[in-house]
């Protein structure tokens, strides 16, 4: 019987190196419809595998993890199917499961790729000596702290010193947890920590910032007329000269020099100019994490294209996206920002208490951003179109971080 494929939905998840730089995404993906379309429970575990496979050959893997590596999960008949892998050995860790049968036929197929270049991770290690044969063609361990008390960490953290292999910390959720892991010699993590923010509740925001701020807040408001962004963009000199900069870059690919605010108003429109400032002057804020920053570009265009079915116009969704993680960037309650931002009383709901459609609609593109696929209503929407959705948001954010 045919085996008809599936779509598949795709997220991805950063992993850090020890200086907090982004060193690869792991890729999260499961097929749309896994009981349908002559898909059953005895091979769905293969056609998943193939819709990966195949759906990735479609897709082009650089839309969604750009110049960084990207991790995949790799099931037992993945492993010894004959499917090719679509991915240069470069761009690429395949990793284990923990619960794969160990036999012969599953450690020549590893061997295998092994000899062939590619790179291979354990995922959710637990050391025992049956994985032995695994370890040695191993380059990366992830181990899942949560699983392991800190003297079970520390002893499996000892035997694998033996190994030529790089130490993964996975599920990290705290400052603690984080710097035992340092201190225990990990190179890689991977956890919800690292988007969530440290916060100092009596943090005033800082003149610079709040005068950001409320450039942006103007900035989408759907009535501003071109000469308000044209005085907003000028009274800043860093914001005006990195715009000038922008509208003449390769990213914009305009034939023709843009001398002044103005003309660029007038060639781009009024749209795509709030768009790119907005961008520009969030970019300004001081000591926020590279990857908050993406963080929040690929929220802001998602609910920019989500929020006309929810009532609201395009570039409400996008400052609801945009503003999502500034508690985060700025290490402030986010109801202390509301009450100084001057936000309108929808954004300011959806933003502190999830509340309202737009709460809805962020809370759904946050569960999507984070693989909790299962908890969206789909409704609204389905997920093989919220699929679509994020990668094209993710695409965009990967092309504007290069000339922000």
């Amino acid at each position: 019987m045919c085996v008809v494929a599936p779509r598949v939905i795709i997220g991805r998840q950063p992993i850090y190196d020890r200086d907090l730089n982004v060193y690869a995404y792991e890729l999260l993906f499961r097929a749309g419809r896994s009981n349908t379309s002559g898909v059953t429970a005895e091979n769905a575990d293969m056609a998943t595998s193939r819709v990966i496979n195949h759906a990735f050959m479609e897709l082009g893997i650089e839309r969604v993890i750009g110049e960084h590596i990207g991790f995949i999960n790799l099931t037992r008949n993945f492993l010894l199917s004959d499917d090719p892998i679509p991915f240069t050995q470069e761009k690429i860790v395949l990793e284990v499961l923990e619960d794969i049968e160990i036999d012969q036929s599953l450690l020549d197929a590893v061997k295998k790729l092994v000899y062939q270049g590619y790179t291979l991770a354990l995922d959710d290690f637990i050391y025992n000596d049956k994985l032995k044969p695994l370890v040695k063609m191993a380059k990366i361990i992830k181990v899942d702290i949560l699983d392991v008390d800190e003297e079970k960490l520390t002893r499996h953290v000892h035997e694998l010193k033996h190994y030529p292999v790089r130490l993964l910390a996975e599920k990290i959720e705290t400052r603690e947890q984080f710097n035992l892991c340092m201190q225990l010699g990990f190179e890689l993590f991977q956890g919800y920590y690292f988007c969530r923010p440290t916060i100092i509740e009596d943090k005033p925001v800082p003149e610079n910032h709040f005068k950001l701020f409320q450039i942006i807040e103007r900035l989408q408001d759907p009535n501003v007329e071109f000469s308000e962004i044209e005085r907003l963009i000028l009274q800043e000199v860093g914001l005006s000269y990195k715009l000038l900069r922008l509208l003449n870059s390769a990213a914009i690919g305009l034939r023709r020099k843009i001398d002044s605010i103005q003309q660029g108003l007038i060639i781009l429109g009024l749209k795509a100019i709030k768009t790119w400032t907005t961008l520009i002057a969030l970019n300004a804020i001081e000591s926020v994490p590279a990857e908050l920053m993406t963080h929040a570009l690929i929220r802001a265009k998602m609910c920019e294209k989500l929020a006309p079915n929810y009532g609201f116009s395009d570039e409400t969704g996008f400052l609801t996206g945009m503003f999502s993680n500034i508690d985060v960037m700025i290490g402030m309650p986010m109801e202390h920002l509301m009450i100084s931002l001057p936000l309108n009383g929808e954004l300011k709901l959806a933003l502190t208490h999830r509340g309202g459609p737009l709460g809805k609609l962020l809370d759904m593109v946050i569960a999507y951003e984070q693989g909790q696929w299962d908890v969206i209503d789909t409704q609204d929407f389905s997920l093989e179109s919220l699929s679509d959705i994020y990668v094209e948001a993710t695409e965009w954010t990967i092309q504007t971080k290069t000339v922000l």
